[in-house]
C-alpha cells in the first residue's frame, strides 16, 4: 500500500524528515510516534499530499504521490490534530458538501451519512457544527474523512482530549475499520492505544527512524520479558535485602529477568515464611522505549 524510500523533508536550514523508508501493507494499522518535534506531522502530511517532501520517493496504493496527487485524494481519507469544521453548517449539510466535492450522487451520500452517523453513534440533534461538544466534532470530522470510501486513513492525533469513553469508542471503531480492509496511519500521544491497534510501529526521533517493527521486535529490541513477583510476608517479618523488594500495597514487589532467577525470589519468600500473591510478566511498553531513545 505504501512504499516510502529515503523522505528528506526541509524547511529552509531545518530537516524536519531525514532519510525515512518503510513500507505499510494494505489492510494494516501503521502506528508513527516520537517525542515532540520529531517529525511525525509532517510525514503524515507527505502520505496524505499536503506537503511535498524535498528528495525520495512516496507512493501510495502504486500512485506517486508528489506526481499524481488528484489520484491519491481520491483514495485517501485525512484527519488532522484539530476538527476544523465548517461550524455555520449542520452535521447532514457539512458531510453532504463533502460527498458532493468527491462526486458521489445525492443517494450514495445520503446513504453513506446514515451509516456513518449510526457507526459512530453520533446524535447530532440537528446543530450546527459549532453547537457540537468536542468529541462529536472529533466523530463528524471521521465522517467527513470517510464519507468517499477511501482505501487509506491518515488519521493525527484522532483522539486527543475526548473523555476515556469517546476514546475509547473511536479507538475500537478504528480496530473495526482495518478489519473491513481499510489501511490505516495513525499517529497518537495514547502509546496504548498505538500498541493495542497497530500493527507495525514507526518511532521518529529528530527526523530519523530510531527503530521500526512489530510491537514482538520492538519489544525484543529494547528488553525481554521481566517478571513481578508480588508477595506478603509474617507480621514483623522484613523481605530479604537481596530481593530488593519495594512495597506494593498490604505487600511488596520484587522484580526478576529471568525465570530462573524468579524461582530464586519466590524460593527466599518461602524461606521467610511469606507467600506469593501474584506473579506478572512484563514487556517493555512504547513509553519506556521513548524514554530509553530520549536518554
Amino acid at each position: 500500500m505504501i512504499e516510502a524510500r529515503a523522505l528528506i523533508k526541509r524547511y529552509g536550514d531545518f530537516t524536519a524528515l531525514d532519510g525515512v523508508s518503510f513500507d505499510c501493507r494494505t489492510a494494516e494499522c501503521f502506528g508513527v510516534i516520537g517525542h515532540n518535534g520529531a517529525g511525525k506531522t509532517t510525514l503524515l502530511k507527505c502520505l496524505a499530499g499536503l506537503v511535498q517532501p524535498t528528495e525520495g520517493t512516496l507512493f501510495v496504493d502504486g500512485i506517486d504521490v508528489v506526481a499524481d496527487q488528484v489520484a491519491l485524494k481520491a483514495r485517501l481519507g485525512y484527519l488532522s490534530e484539530e476538527s476544523r469544521l465548517y461550524e455555520t453548517m449542520t452535521v447532514p449539510d457539512y458531510l453532504g458538501f463533502f460527498g458532493e466535492l468527491y462526486g458521489l450522487s445525492r443517494a450514495t451520500v445520503r446513504e453513506r451519512q446514515e451509516r456513518l452517523l449510526a457507526a459512530l453513534a453520533l446524535d447530532h440533534g440537528g446543530k450546527r457544527c459549532a453547537e457540537l461538544s468536542k468529541g462529536m466534532k472529533r466523530k463528524v470530522a471521521i465522517a467527513r474523512s470517510l464519507i468517499h470510501d477511501p482505501s487509506l486513513l491518515v488519521y493525527d492525533e484522532p483522539t486527543s482530549g475526548l473523555d476515556p469513553m469517546t476514546s475509547r469508542y473511536i479507538a475500537d471503531y478504528l480496530a473495526e475499520l482495518r478489519s473491513r480492509g481499510k489501511t490505516i496511519v495513525l499517529s497518537a500521544h495514547n502509546l496504548y492505544q498505538v500498541e493495542a491497534l497497530c500493527d507495525h510501529v514507526l518511532i521518529l526521533s529528530k527526523g530519523k527512524i530510531a527503530a521500526f517493527g512489530s510491537m514482538d521486535e520492538l519489544r525484543d529490541r529494547f528488553g525481554s520479558v521481566t517478571y513481578r513477583i508480588l508477595f506478603s510476608l509474617p507480621a514483623g517479618v522484613r523481605p530479604d535485602p537481596a530481593l530488593a523488594a519495594v512495597p506494593d500495597g498490604a505487600g511488596y514487589r520484587a522484580e526478576a529477568e529471568t525465570i530462573e532467577a524468579m524461582h530464586g525470589v519466590t524460593a527466599a519468600i518461602a524461606a521467610d515464611g511469606g507467600r506469593v500473591e501474584r506473579v506478572e510478566s512484563h514487556s517493555p511498553s512504547l513509553e519506556e522505549m521513548l524514554l530509553a531513545l530520549g536518554r
